[in-house]
């Protein structure tokens, strides 16, 4: 059984290149999966909660940049990925150990946005892809 698995999701609220504000870590939302990817994120130890707006989703969180690539292999650095943009990610479990509490969370080892929208000025938009890459 390999430790991690490749899934579909909206993307939201992503912090990828910029640490966010609330947690000190980059991070995003992977939202609206499918039963399919919550079982297998289940099967690899993860918990995956669910929201009105947002159905099944997780919150991968880390210490270094989450960078992200196009379908065509093209790299989004300083791209501001927006919330809607869809994406095929590959999440891996870590065990961590903190304050005398412990868990394991979802980690993002590659990530391909296969449908983007950019973050503008507070606004998501589907953008030209020529002028935004």
């Amino acid at each position: 059984m390999s430790n991690q698995v490749t899934v579909r999701a909206t993307v939201m609220w992503a912090s990828l290149e910029k640490v966010d504000e609330k947690s000190g870590k980059y991070q995003c939302d992977l939202t609206h999966l499918s039963d399919k990817a919550v079982e297998a994120l289940e099967g690899i130890g993860l918990d995956v909660k669910e929201k009105e707006g947002k159905g099944s989703f997780i919150t991968p969180k880390s210490k270094h940049p989450i960078y992200c690539k196009d379908s065509d292999g093209a790299d989004l650095r300083g791209v501001p990925i927006g919330s809607g943009s869809e994406a095929v990610v590959v999440v891996k479990p870590y065990e961590w150990t903190f304050g005398g509490k412990s868990g394991v969370s979802p980690s993002i080892v590659g990530m391909v946005i296969t449908d983007l929208c950019i973050y503008e000025d507070g606004n998501d938009v589907a953008p030209n892809l020529e002028e935004a890459l």
